[in-house]
């Protein structure tokens, strides 16, 4: 009686994938991941890390204001990377600032995932008047800029509401816009891989057994489509943390008692001229190196994806 083989566990397929050679025999993508994951790390773990809480007015003293780096002459051991315009210490507020800007890119580009996904199946399974209808609807979307969108709600909330109601929600809403403002990116790129997936035999395997549309497109269809999926939002996340911080960097981002990377950066270009370069330079290291890194590992994952790369 010949011996059963039991199938691999997930582990061991995984261990033994083409993603996991090529992930470990790439540098880039090996320092790239461990560099973001150390940025994560350190968003999540703020609380515990940073040495002040930016949102304690109780600990921020004014009369620290614009301190210089601790090894810089005037620097004090307390401020590693010095101090803002109101007292509060650079490195908390980047531990912070990275954690808010973290939030709001990938909850942005959740919303993005949720919406293009949904009309970017819709429109690349059933054709015909629903697609050019979506896909129309698509190009008007994109005819507006992030920043277009970011004016006209902000304006309409701010008058509607007042400040105080926007400040309030101003997370929230930074995440519809840039979810809302960036959504045909997916719906596109679905659309197209929809188009290629439902001409084959297994779609046409599952319309005969009578599986309904909805089934269809989310339990056979949409599996396929992951892979573009997973570089484009690797993509997004960079996107939608650089909008965010052009926002706040405008002023029409996260209020200055919520500090993010982008009003951080804002802040401290008011005082650049006035040799307080650390309040901008700082954060400005931190967000160039986070969207670079969040770059790079989606540009590895496009050529892990495409086999004309790395299967020739």
């Amino acid at each position: 009686m010949a011996n059963s083989v039991s199938a691999p566990t997930r582990w061991q397929r995984f261990r033994q994938s083409d993603f996991l050679y090529y992930f470990l025999h790439d540098k880039v993508a090996m320092f790239s991941f461990a560099v973001f994951i150390v940025f994560f790390l350190a968003a999540i773990l703020a609380p515990v890390l940073s040495p002040t809480n930016p949102y304690d007015l109780t600990s921020i003293d004014i009369m620290n204001s614009e301190l210089p780096p601790s090894w810089l002459p005037d620097g004090d051991s307390q401020f590693l990377l010095g101090t803002d315009d109101q007292g509060r210490d650079i490195l908390s507020t980047i531990l912070y600032g990275s954690r808010l800007s973290l939030t709001i890119g990938f909850l942005a580009v959740g919303l993005q995932l949720f919406l293009g996904i949904i009309i970017g199946l819709s429109a690349g399974y059933f054709g015909g008047k629903v697609d050019s209808f979506l896909m129309r609807f698509a190009d008007v979307q994109l005819s507006f800029s992030t920043m277009m969108v970011a004016i006209i709600v902000s304006a309409i909330f701010k008058a509607s509401f007042g400040d105080a109601f926007y400040s309030e929600y101003a997370v929230v809403m930074l995440i519809v816009i840039i979810g809302v403002a960036e959504w045909p990116q997916y719906a596109r790129t679905i659309r197209a891989s929809v188009l290629a997936e439902k001409k084959k035999e297994y779609v046409e395997a599952a319309k005969v057994m009578g599986f309904k549309a909805p089934k269809i497109m989310f339990r056979h269809i949409l599996p396929n489509c992951l892979s573009p999926i997973l570089v484009i939002s690797t993509v997004q996340v960079a996107n939608a943390i650089m909008s965010e911080a052009a926002l706040s960097f405008l002023g029409l981002g996260l209020p200055v008692d919520q500090p993010s990377l982008g009003s951080l950066i804002s802040i401290g270009f008011n005082y650049i001229f006035s040799g307080s370069w650390w309040i901008t330079a700082f954060p400005g290291v931190v967000l160039v190196t986070l969207v670079l890194v969040i770059n790079l590992l989606g540009d590895w994952l496009r050529d892990v994806f495409n086999p004309k790369i790395y299967k020739g």
